[in-house]
């Protein structure tokens, strides 16, 4: 999921960069930001589990840290201020940010009975 904002930057990264894709850092280099590249510039891997597409470009996540996250609604956002060095909107003065809630009981059910 994504907020407006964040949907706007996509697009505007999109007319300048063509299409895009995500990956959830885990925290090494950037913090736990969600880095944004031009599709097909991060390899990934199988140890990297796609969780959906937010803008139409794909949202990755290695599967270690989907493991903490996985009973969390993922919300991308975008706040003012520098981000990562390697993630296109940095120029931008710009950051995606991903913010997260529970799942609710009725949520995680309904995820379970698919």
């Amino acid at each position: 999921m994504a907020t407006d904002a964040a949907l706007e930057l996509i697009e505007s990264l999109k007319a300048q960069h063509g299409p895009l894709m995500f990956h959830q850092s885990g925290g090494c280099c950037d913090g736990s930001s969600p880095m944004c590249y031009p599709a097909g510039e991060l390899i990934v891997g199988d140890q990297d589990v796609r969780l959906g597409y937010i803008g139409e470009a794909p949202f990755y996540m290695h599967k270690n840290q989907f493991e903490y996250w996985k009973h969390t609604q993922l919300i991308v956002d975008v706040v003012e201020g520098r981000g990562g060095m390697f993630s296109l909107e940095g120029v931008e003065g710009k950051r995606f940010l991903t913010r997260s809630r529970p799942f609710t009981d009725e949520e995680n059910l309904k995820m379970q009975l698919g």
